[in-house]
C-alpha cells in the first residue's frame, strides 16, 4: 500500500502563503511549513504554518543551498510538496527544477515555458499563436526611450507595465507603481526614463486602456495535472483593487462568477501548451468589440485565490489528489462560486466599491453571512494573531483613504 503521508513546503510568507497554509490545514488539519527572506505580517502568530526565516533566500545561492539542505534532512517516509507563492520564487523553483524534483514535487512547467510565459512581450506571441484576445500593445526598449523615438500607435490614456515582472522588482524610485494609467507621450517617456535609470533592462509594455473600471475585470484561478489536464477552474469578479502604488492589481474584493466561454477557451489553451500546476489570469471586458482580454498568466495561484478553497473549491485537495493520491482524471469541475471574498475591511467595500448591480449583490452576500477573509480563520486567532490582523485590516482604510480615485 502507498504511503500518503506528505508535507506542503510553501515558498514566502505572504498573504498566498497563508490562503494556501489554510486550505491544506481545512482539508486535511496538516501545519504547513513555509521559507522567506522575511517575515510578513500575515503568517505571524499563526498555528498553522511554520515560518522559517533565511536572509537572502529570495536570490542565489541562499535560496539552492537552503532548499539542497532541507531536501537533505526531509523524512523519508514523507512527500514533500514544493509550492512557490511568489514570482521570485517561482522563477527559483523553475531554474533548479530538475535538481529540486530530486527531493520535491516540484508541480510546474519547465523553465523555457515558464520564461516565455512570464514575459509579457512572449506571452502576447503565444496569445497571437493560440487566439487569445489581449489589448492593443506597443512595446518600448531601453534604445527607444534613450533616443527618444517613442510612436504610440493608439490613443491615450494608456497602460504602461513591465514586461519582466522579476527583475522590474529590483526598480525603485519616488512614484514608482507596479503598473501605471498615463494620458499622455511625456508621462510615458518620464517613467520610462525612470525605470531604466534605475538599472532595468527589458523591454516595457505599453497597452490601449480598456475603458472601465474594476466592474469589467475578472481574475481566473486553474489546477492542471500532472497529465496536462485542466482539474479545476474557477472564475472571479474583481470588485476592487488596492489603489496603493506598491500594490494596484491587487484585489479586495471578489464577487462569483460563471463564464463557460472562458472556461473553455482556457481550458484549451492550457492543454495544448502542455501546462502543469497552478495557474492564474487577469483580463478585463472590452465593451468596444465584446471580448475579455488577457494582461497575464501567473505560474502560480492567485495572491487572492484563497477565495477559489472559500467557495468550495479547495486549492490544496486538487493538489493532493493529483501528486499524492495519483487519483484519476475524470472531468473538470467548472466552479459555480456562490460567495463573496474580501481581502479588506466590509466597510471599504461599503465605500470605495462602484454603485450598481454588483455593489448590491455583494451587500446582499455580506448581509447573509456568505463573506470571507483569508486571513480571519477561527481555528487561528490567537490574541496577538487577531490584534495584527485588524492593524493590517486598519492600514488597509488608511491606503484606500490616501490613494483611492475614482477610474
Amino acid at each position: 500500500m502507498k504511503n500518503n503521508k506528505f508535507q506542503p513546503i510553501l515558498l514566502g510568507s505572504d498573504i498566498n502563503v497563508y490562503g494556501m497554509a489554510r486550505s491544506f490545514h481545512e482539508e486535511y488539519g496538516i501545519v504547513s511549513d513555509a521559507y522567506a527572506s522575511t517575515a510578513l505580517a500575515p503568517t505571524k502568530y499563526s498555528a498553522i504554518v511554520n515560518v522559517h526565516v533565511e536572509p537572502g533566500f529570495d536570490t542565489d545561492p541562499v535560496f539552492i543551498n537552503t532548499m539542497r539542505k532541507i531536501g537533505k534532512e526531509k523524512k523519508k517516509d514523507v512527500t514533500y510538496l514544493l509550492i512557490a507563492c511568489g514570482d521570485g520564487y517561482v522563477e527559483l523553483v523553475g531554474r533548479h527544477k530538475e535538481e529540486l524534483s530530486e527531493f520535491f514535487i516540484c508541480p510546474y512547467i519547465n523553465e523555457e515555458l515558464m520564461e516565455k510565459l512570464t514575459n509579457k512581450v512572449s506571452f502576447y506571441s503565444i496569445c497571437e499563436q493560440y487566439e487569445l484576445p489581449y489589448p492593443d500593445t506597443y512595446i518600448i526598449t531601453k534604445d527607444l526611450v534613450e533616443k527618444g523615438d517613442l510612436k504610440i500607435p493608439f490613443s491615450f490614456p494608456v497602460a504602461l507595465k513591465a514586461a519582466n515582472s522579476i527583475e522590474y522588482l529590483d526598480v525603485d524610485f519616488a512614484g514608482r507603481k507596479k503598473a501605471y494609467v498615463l494620458d499622455s507621450l511625456e508621462e510615458v517617456k518620464d517613467i520610462c526614463q525612470k525605470i531604466y535609470q534605475c538599472g532595468y533592462t527589458s523591454e516595457m509594455v505599453c497597452q490601449d486602456f480598456i475603458p472601465g473600471g474594476d466592474e469589467n475585470m475578472r481574475v481566473l484561478n486553474a489546477y492542471v495535472d500532472q497529465d496536462s489536464k485542466v482539474r479545476m477552474m474557477c472564475l472571479g469578479h474583481p470588485l476592487l483593487e488596492d489603489p496603493s502604488p506598491a500594490s494596484i492589481g491587487n484585489y479586495s474584493a471578489i464577487l462569483p462568477d460563471f463564464n463557460q466561454e472562458i472556461y473553455d477557451r482556457i481550458k484549451s489553451f492550457l492543454e495544448r501548451i502542455g501546462y502543469v500546476g497552478f495557474a492564474n489570469f487577469d483580463m478585463k471586458y472590452d465593451t468596444r468589440d465584446q471580448q475579455y482580454k488577457l494582461f497575464e498568466i501567473n505560474i502560480r495561484q492567485g495572491r487572492s485565490s484563497y477565495y477559489v478553497t472559500w467557495n468550495g473549491y479547495n486549492l490544496a485537495k486538487y493538489l493532493v489528489e493529483d501528486r499524492i493520491m495519483n487519483t484519476p482524471f475524470e472531468q473538470t469541475t467548472f466552479a459555480k462560486s456562490q460567495k463573496l471574498w474580501l481581502g479588506a475591511p466590509e466597510s471599504v467595500l461599503k465605500k470605495y466599491a462602484k454603485d450598481g448591480a454588483d455593489k448590491e449583490q455583494a451587500l446582499a452576500l455580506i448581509a447573509a453571512k456568505q463573506c470571507g477573509h483569508t486571513l480571519f480563520y477561527s481555528k487561528d486567532m490567537n490574541l496577538r494573531r487577531y490584534i495584527l490582523m485588524k492593524y493590517a485590516y486598519y492600514n488597509y482604510k488608511k491606503g484606500f483613504k490616501t490613494y483611492f480615485s475614482e477610474k
